[in-house]
């Protein structure tokens, strides 16, 4: 094992790793190639298997327990959603070399958005508007907490220590006036609800310009509705933004709130991953900057 890290505890996993787990717990696709899948993930480790599935491993302790929570939840979800989510196929366990569970899905077509570059964003918003709906209707008896179920005024100290450790490349007096502007929207009045809680570029899915499937759902659970407001500035252009307010019909409580929550989660990513992963990096700054003038 070895590479670059982004985080202190990370474990660095490569393609010999993969065909060891495999060939040890799962004989039966030992000899389908493995190929490793670049992304701005940070969390996991993804290998495509074969022509049809993927393998997906926890980089850190922080990320082990998606392993089960996707397994438990994801079947019971999947048949109300109107795009595909990830399919748990099996799922593997720690071995002598490797601490955590791991997991094998049917892997899912389709490409991440370039937001720049996106044909109908209209239709996306759309698109995305009814995925947050049909996850937010879904009954949330006996859900977990999302990882991001806490209100916003609970991240306030972090929100404005990378406000200050960032202001060399963030605005510190827009930021500041935005986050506060957040904070002073009215709470969420009704009970939590099924949230994604990380709709940003990598986990997106699209094809022929339509949303096609959303994935990674490590963050998955019950919150406040706006957290999945972020997607209007995370994967979607400026003019596409109001067709997806209105598609929700979120009155200007939530919106304040999702934009608050975009620029919280943005400015942490930023401040962690600036020296690791230049990918993130990028996305965050631009999801700020959107957030800040609203383009």
């Amino acid at each position: 094992m070895g590479g670059g890290k982004m985080h202190a505890d990370e474990i660095d996993l490569d393609v010999s790793d993969v065909r060891r787990l495999i060939a040890a717990q799962f004989p039966q696709w030992a000899d389908l190639p493995v190929e490793r899948i670049e992304s701005a993930g940070t969390a996991n480790a993804m290998f495509r298997l074969g022509g049809a599935m993927a393998v997906r491993l926890p980089r850190i302790a922080g990320a082990a327990g998606d392993v089960e929570k996707e397994h438990r939840w994801l079947p019971r979800l999947a048949p109300s959603l109107p795009v595909a989510v990830p399919v748990p196929l099996v799922k593997g366990m720690p071995d002598e070399d490797y601490p955590w569970p791991w997991a094998v899905y049917r892997w899912l077509d389709g490409e991440t958005p370039a937001v720049g570059r996106i044909a109908e964003p209209g239709r996306l918003a759309k698109d995305l508007a009814e995925f947050v709906a049909a996850l937010r209707r879904i009954d949330p008896a006996d859900g977990p907490a999302s990882y991001r179920s806490e209100p916003l005024a609970a991240r306030d100290a972090t929100t404005r220590a990378a406000i200050e450790e960032l202001r060399s490349v963030v605005d510190p007096g827009a930021a500041a006036v935005a986050w506060e502007a957040a904070l002073g929207a009215p709470a969420w009045p009704g009970p939590a609800v099924w949230i994604h809680a990380d709709l940003q570029p990598g986990n997106v899915l699209l094809a022929d310009g339509r949303l096609s499937a959303v994935i990674d759902f490590g963050c998955l659970g019950l919150g406040d509705p706006a957290v999945d407001l972020i997607a209007a500035w995370y994967v979607l252009p400026a003019e596409a933004r109001g067709a997806f307010r209105s598609a929700l019909e979120r009155d200007d409580a939530a919106w304040e709130r999702g934009r608050g929550w975009a620029l919280s989660i943005a400015l942490d990513e930023l401040r962690y991953y600036r020296d690791t992963n230049p990918v993130m990096a990028s996305i965050a700054r631009r999801v700020i900057h959107a957030v800040l003038t609203g383009t």
